[in-house]
């Protein structure tokens, strides 16, 4: 099967399963989980299929941009739909779901960019963007979570309890999840942080200086989070802004330079 066909069924089954929770994400009885899950899992298998035929090329690993936030997306899918499988996360499912939706058009009408790597000559390279790959995934997930807990929350403030269902996550077992996420994200970063430090030639070269600074920042902030919650409680409003702007500013050092550099400054 195409890698343009296999994209473009995943599309079709990751609309499904957007339009299955959202047409019903605050009916009593909840989404058709079934159609949901079911059309999730072919969307993922799928997705996976058409990246690994994009990533993995006879002449090495193709990590261009657009790869790199499908592969991202789909960590992101996975995790989210593992959770879900478990634990009530109705909010979030739509928000992921529609961004695979996105990243699946993006791959069927935006041209494939290069960016050729050789992971087999660089092992340190590869645990370095290992590390910074799930690291990202992760905190996405925390950043995702601390929106659901500020809506759940503002929500039992205003007794708004229709809105807040059963397939909603309590509003502390949502905090304590994201919570953990996020300090398990921080280490990954750390990580992360430390091997490129380590292992990598062009650490501090101009082409890397940007990203760099701007993850080293983005560490801080989440470190910092991290420290104030369990040392001075530092929950709600406090939490969130700092979980969104650390998430920012980890998007921005990710792809930010990539992206004026492949796409912008390609069309030039």
């Amino acid at each position: 099967m195409s890698t343009v066909l296999l994209s473009a069924v995943a599309l079709v089954a990751y609309l499904i399963a957007t339009a299955s929770v959202l047409l019903r994400i605050f009916h009593p009885a909840g989404p058709h989980f079934k159609t949901t899950f079911s059309a999730a899992i072919i969307g993922i298998v799928l997705h996976m299929l058409a990246l690994t035929s994009l990533l993995f090329t006879g002449d090495g690993q193709n990590f261009s941009l657009l790869n790199v936030i499908s592969l991202v997306c789909w960590l992101i899918t996975v995790a989210i739909t593992l959770i879900a499988l478990r634990t009530p996360t109705i909010l979030l499912l739509p928000v992921v779901y529609g961004f695979a939706c996105l990243t699946q058009l993006a791959t069927l009408i935006m041209p494939h960019g290069i960016q050729m790597q050789h992971f087999e000559q660089h092992i340190s390279l590869l645990a370095h963007i290992f590390l910074a790959f799930i690291a990202y995934a992760v905190l996405i997930m925390a950043m995702l979570y601390s929106l659901q807990v500020s809506y759940i929350s503002n929500k039992l403030k205003q007794k708004d309890f229709t809105a807040v269902s059963r397939h909603m996550p309590p509003l502390v077992y949502a905090e304590k999840l994201q919570f953990r996420l996020l300090l398990t994200g921080t280490i990954l970063l750390g990580l992360a942080l430390l091997t490129g430090a380590l292992f990598m030639d062009n650490w501090l070269a101009k082409a890397n200086l940007h990203k760099n600074v701007l993850s080293f920042i983005a560490f801080i902030i989440f470190a910092l989070l991290c420290w104030g919650h369990a040392r001075k409680g530092w929950r709600g409003r406090t939490a969130n802004m700092l979980t969104i702007s650390g998430s920012l500013l980890l998007t921005l050092a990710y792809f930010g330079s990539r992206f004026v550099r492949e796409v912008l400054l390609d069309k030039l």
